[in-house]
């Protein structure tokens, strides 16, 4: 990150609050931007709706409808890589400064990049879960099937727009077939937590463990505007943990933030984790 940067000030306040403390990392779209998936909330993000759970299970037109757009996306998303964002956190859990991360992504980049304590707070873009029986299946194998029902559909919407959720903006999809349970035909539906669902208990039990075994909180890439995020951040600074949070943009935590950095994710993070391994982690 250039010295010359607004942020830089913030950035090396950051460093010092987190120096010698073990740190927790809560993270949203903001940090998977760089490897080339849009951010809902970001600043220059245009207005969106996501698809709430009601809708999905009690209509079967929107079903699928978002079936062939998640078609579409999620060939894009299985293609992406971690960034130096992604990076810098896993270094940072193999130095152990940071004891693990809570995402609120579903696109598993801080896998791919190494992390291995990862809390998939919204769940994960490569399963698939079945509503009747319950079964599991993976994405991919969901994909073959549909390619077969649906014979050069993602080829012929091959330039829509990738949404975060592994989704794609496309209009026409009237004559999509959907690819229903092979066990018992229920309905398919990504592993992910849609809006009007809840997170799953035992999932939000394991992340505020994770925030209070560490001396930190470190927020990257959310503009916490959902509770499923904020109620980490409001927890930590209840506990007297130190909160920073690296985002471009305005967030609802940041009346409780000990440091905020307003830039962006990869080049914060990079040069918070070249100083922060380099640091004994006492607590």
């Amino acid at each position: 990150m250039d010295p010359g940067h607004p942020a830089w000030p913030a950035v090396g306040e950051a460093t010092a609050v987190l120096s010698g403390r073990s740190v927790a990392v809560l993270t949203g779209a903001g940090i998977s931007t760089d490897s080339g998936i849009p951010d809902y909330r970001g600043p220059d993000s245009p207005p969106r709706t996501p698809m709430t759970y009601q809708q999905f299970v009690g209509d079967p037109d929107r079903r699928r409808h978002y079936w062939a757009r998640n078609h579409v996306g999620w060939r894009h998303v299985h293609r992406t890589r971690p960034n130096p964002g992604h990076l810098a956190i896993s270094r940072m859990e193999a130095d152990g400064v940071a004891v693990g991360v809570i995402t609120q992504n579903v696109d598993t980049l801080h896998d791919a990049a190494g992390s291995r304590n990862v809390i998939d707070l919204h769940g994960r873009y490569d399963r698939v879960i079945c509503l009747s029986c319950g079964r599991v299946v993976p994405r991919e194998h969901v994909a073959a099937r549909l390619t077969a029902l649906n014979p050069d559909f993602a080829d012929e919407v091959a330039d829509a727009e990738i949404a975060p959720d592994a989704d794609a903006v496309i209009e026409a999809t009237a004559h999509f077939r959907v690819a229903d349970c092979e066990v018992c035909g229920g309905i398919l539906k990504p592993d992910i937590v849609y809006f009007g669902e809840n997170v799953p208990k035992p999932r939000v039990e394991a992340a505020y463990a994770l925030v209070d075994s560490a001396g930190a909180l470190l927020v990257a890439g959310s503009s916490l505007t959902v509770m499923s995020g904020l109620r980490f951040v409001r927890h930590a600074h209840k506990t007297g943990r130190p909160v920073i949070i690296v985002n471009r943009g305005l967030t609802r935590g940041d009346d409780l933030a000990t440091v905020k950095v307003d830039a962006g994710c990869s080049p914060v993070l990079t040069v918070l984790a070249s100083v922060l391994t380099g640091s004994a982690v006492a607590r």
